[in-house]
């Protein structure tokens, strides 16, 4: 649905792709050659008020916090942001978030999906407005057009916890809030899938200044005006995680050419590679999916389809399965 925020903010919508758009990466396969991406292959939730957890590590110049509220990504009057990302990928999968998004002007709390090659999937809550939240996606870090994010009500989501839910599939990607369906995005609807997230993506969650004096005058408009330090603290809580891969089969991802396109991305696992043709119609994943409360962790059973079903219509859907070499690849936000 459309933005619903007010005043400033609405006006400033077109900006939002441009600010979290001007994201890097270390290697862009589109580009050249990179190192193949650990898979995470599996389920996990993780509860940040146990502490810190090897799935996640933090940015330079981050330090998290943790609590009864779990992990806290505090902001103080210095400004500096504060970001872990997941040390594995997903390739396709649906991730749920308990998570209070922090106060304070010019204040953005995300939880943002992100591949080497510059797709992405994204909640942010911007901390001057306390009844919205906002949607994005990106293509291959496309800023053609400013118009793709929207904002859905969210009851009090700066002091209150709620579930935020991103699932994932080559046909669609749904956003939903305490499992309430709020936004569906589907393959054909993102330029004919040219600019629909398809290539495995790691997880981050962060709190930053979009309000800081040294941003643009985009940023600071979208962000809802300039912050005011001297009123920090400004807190991000998120008190666990479930992230499930959908691919259940590799343990690592690469990419097979330059085109970005998912049917081209190769799976890695411990035993003899084979070319593997998956069927249209059939679903991704084979369990059913934990809610961000549960506190069990778990492996999913390998999936052996995929479902590129969009819109209405069916695309055709092949994965290459082949040995490739071990390595890693890093994203800087």
């Amino acid at each position: 649905m459309r933005s619903q925020i007010p005043s400033l903010a609405a006006t400033a919508l077109t900006f939002s792709y441009l600010v979290v758009g001007q994201t890097t990466t270390d290697c862009n396969p589109l580009n050249s050659t990179c190192p193949s991406d650990t898979a995470l292959g599996k389920t996990v939730t993780i509860d940040f008020t146990q502490g810190e957890n090897s799935e996640f590590s933090a940015d330079t110049g981050t330090t998290i916090t943790y609590g009864t509220n779990g992990a806290e990504f505090i902001i103080s009057s210095n400004g500096l942001a504060k970001t872990i990302s997941t040390n594995s990928y997903i390739f396709f999968g649906k991730v749920s978030v308990a998570l209070r998004a922090a106060n304070g002007t010019g204040i953005v709390s995300s939880f943002v999906m992100e591949s080497d090659d510059l797709d992405e999937i994204d909640w942010e809550w911007l901390g001057g407005y306390t009844t919205t939240v906002e949607t994005n996606y990106f293509g291959k870090d496309n800023t053609t057009s400013y118009d793709r994010a929207t904002s859905p009500t969210v009851s009090d989501p700066q002091d209150t916890f709620h579930i935020y839910t991103i699932d994932w599939t080559p046909a669609s990607i749904t956003w939903s809030i305490d499992s309430v369906l709020v936004r569906t995005l589907y393959y054909a609807d993102a330029l004919d899938g040219a600019n629909y997230p398809q290539t495995p993506m790691r997880i981050k969650l962060g709190n930053w200044v979009g309000g800081a004096a040294d941003e643009s005058t985009g940023t600071v408009e979208w962000a809802g005006g300039y912050s005011d330090l001297t009123e920090a603290p400004f807190t991000m809580y998120v008190k666990n995680i479930t992230i499930e891969d959908y691919t259940t089969n590799g343990t690592s991802y690469s990419y097979g050419d330059m085109t970005g396109s998912y049917e081209s991305i190769i799976i890695e696992n411990n035993s003899t590679s084979t070319n593997t043709s998956y069927s249209v119609g059939e679903s991704v994943g084979t369990n059913s999916t934990s809610n961000a409360s549960s506190t069990a962790s778990s492996s999913n059973s390998s999936s052996s389809s995929v479902s590129v079903t969009s819109g209405g219509s069916s695309q055709p859907a092949s994965f290459l399965l082949g040995l490739v070499g071990l390595g890693c690849a890093y994203l800087v936000l």
